[in-house]
């Protein structure tokens, strides 16, 4: 599908080069794989725990059946087999155990890696992954369970709906195997998982809590990288329609062109190159569930009216077709650009955007997050395959000072690189961080510290501290120092509240207590 070529004077050669290549072709090639099976389920695993979720660890893609249907180059090194004797496996006769215990197992987004024996007697730490899209438990008993898959795809690529609906998926849930027990299924909030302590996040899921279920349409406003489709999931597993189909769409990566037949459908000889029996667009894929529209402001204006329609009549007509198909959903909308200003310049329908803003709620930025360091705590949980990874005190101060653009999209990718540089490591320094993210934090970190006002009653000895910690942050050099003197200076200028030196700060009441113990302690 590709060539990676690195080339350059023989004379600059590093002995490294070829290592870097492979290792950057591998995570290409697992990237492929799991964007190419995102809709089914995907195990990564690996004969030690600490790897999983690194270069070295296996991905194998599953139907709702069992049947494997992808593999990455590691899980046939680790298996110790060949692609074609994979295909003869199904997920019941390699790992001994089935869909359904897996589902009922991974159900949580912070569930750890689980031991399963191969057949041969080799044990293999294995973790689920299956976010999209909805799979659901057809058992709460803790016996037996049984996999439904709704609007899954018959390929990867597909978007044929009635392939979803699989008539085996109850067949499928056989006894569950000693390896991987059932348990009876706690009652779980989707929209309490994500509260962490930021008052404005619990404002947000309160606001949501007040309108599931009333039939109100709900538009997420926020930022690139914010978590609006997160929260969107959330919205649905925790309404009546939970057990449904949650199906998105981003209108943004979309083109114009085809757009009108992903929402609305077509039918057989539609137009040049229509698949045969035509295919049911979004809307009707949603049918009983959510449709989720995201960047719902690059919609095209001519398809913006169409979709009023739809919403006004609950209704579509697919493409070459004369015949309407009744609908029943959900909306949630989202976007990162101002509607209003969009209205008045005419790219946005004015009574489309009354039509979908029921509640309007705005997640906010990261930079404007109390719970930034939680967040990252949960990152460094599920993606450091069960090792107990920290961050170093002067990475915690850059992270802190950080204005993160890119916002909780960023921080994931900042942190799932982190932990695969630290490979053995327990503690994730800025030696595992990548040098774009330090040449843009560092200069930030240093301005931030300058920018606090150092007051008259500070001991000479912070002061010192804190004059020689800029020229430190700009030559990559430890920040401890830097950090607890700007702490203590925020501190000291607000008289001694904590609450008022955390907002100076832009960080958290526990951030100051922890940093402040931990100083007296060292």
């Amino acid at each position: 599908l590709g060539v990676l070529d690195v080339s350059g004077d023989h004379r600059s050669y590093h002995q490294h080069t070829m290592a870097l290549v492979k290792m950057s072709a591998r995570m290409i090639e697992n990237r492929w794989l799991t964007d190419d099976y995102r809709n089914v389920m995907r195990l990564h695993f690996h004969s030690r725990p600490e790897f999983i979720g690194t270069l070295m660890e296996g991905i194998l893609a599953f139907s709702a059946e069992g049947k494997i249907v992808g593999a990455n180059r590691g899980a046939m090194e680790l298996l110790g087999t060949s692609g074609a004797a994979l295909r003869m496996h199904s997920l019941t006769t390699l790992l001994g155990t089935t869909v359904g215990a897996l589902v009922d197992r991974f159900r949580s987004p912070l569930a750890t890696p689980i031991p399963l024996t191969l057949g041969d007697g080799r044990q293999m730490h294995v973790l689920a992954r299956f976010n999209w899209p909805v799979w659901t438990s057809l058992s709460d008993t803790g016996e037996g369970a049984g996999l439904l898959l709704r609007d899954a795809a018959a390929t990867p690529h597909s978007p044929s709906a009635t392939a979803a609906m699989l008539s085996t998926a109850a067949t499928a849930a056989t006894a569950a195997s000693p390896n991987a027990p059932l348990a009876p299924r706690a009652a779980t909030s989707a929209l309490n998982e994500l509260r962490t302590g930021c008052a404005k996040v619990d404002t947000v899921v309160e606001k949501i809590r007040r309108v599931i279920d009333r039939d109100i349409p709900i538009l997420i406003l926020g930022e690139t990288g914010t978590g609006k489709e997160l929260l969107a999931r959330a919205i649905h597993t925790d309404s009546a329609r939970g057990k449904q189909p949650f199906v998105a769409v981003n209108c943004a990566s979309i083109p114009d062109t085809l757009i009108e037949t992903e929402l609305f459908g077509y039918e057989d000889g539609a137009f040049t190159g229509a698949r045969r029996k035509g295919a049911p667009g979004k809307i009707v894929q949603a049918n009983g569930g959510t449709l989720f529209l995201d960047e719902i402001g690059d919609m095209p204006t001519a398809l913006q009216a169409h979709l009023l329609r739809v919403l006004q009549e609950r209704q579509v007509t697919p493409l070459g077709s004369s015949k309407s198909v009744a609908v029943d959903v959900a909306i949630i909308c989202a976007t990162h650009r101002n509607l209003r200003d969009m209205i008045a310049a005419q790219a946005f329908r004015e009574d489309l955007f009354y039509r979908l803003n029921g509640l309007a709620v705005r997640l906010p930025p990261l930079r404007e997050r109390s719970d930034l360091m939680l967040l990252a705590r949960r990152i460094l949980d599920r993606e450091s395959g069960g090792r107990m990874l920290r961050l170093a005190p002067d990475v915690v101060a850059l992270f802190e000072a950080y204005h993160w653009p890119g916002n909780v999209r960023q921080l994931f990718n900042v942190l799932r690189t982190a932990c695969v540089m630290a490979a053995q490591d327990h503690v994730i320094t800025r030696s595992h961080l990548s040098d774009v993210f330090l040449e843009e934090a560092a200069p930030r970190l240093a301005a931030a510290t300058a920018a606090i006002p150092t007051p008259p009653s500070l001991t000479r000895e912070v002061q010192a501290t804190v004059a020689a910690a800029a020229p430190q942050a700009a030559a990559h050099q430890t920040l401890e120092d830097l950090e607890i003197a700007a702490i203590r200076s925020a501190v000291e200028a607000a008289g001694g509240n904590i609450s008022q030196a955390s907002k100076r700060r832009g960080v958290s009441r526990n951030t100051i207590y922890r940093k402040l113990r931990w100083n007296q302690g060292a």
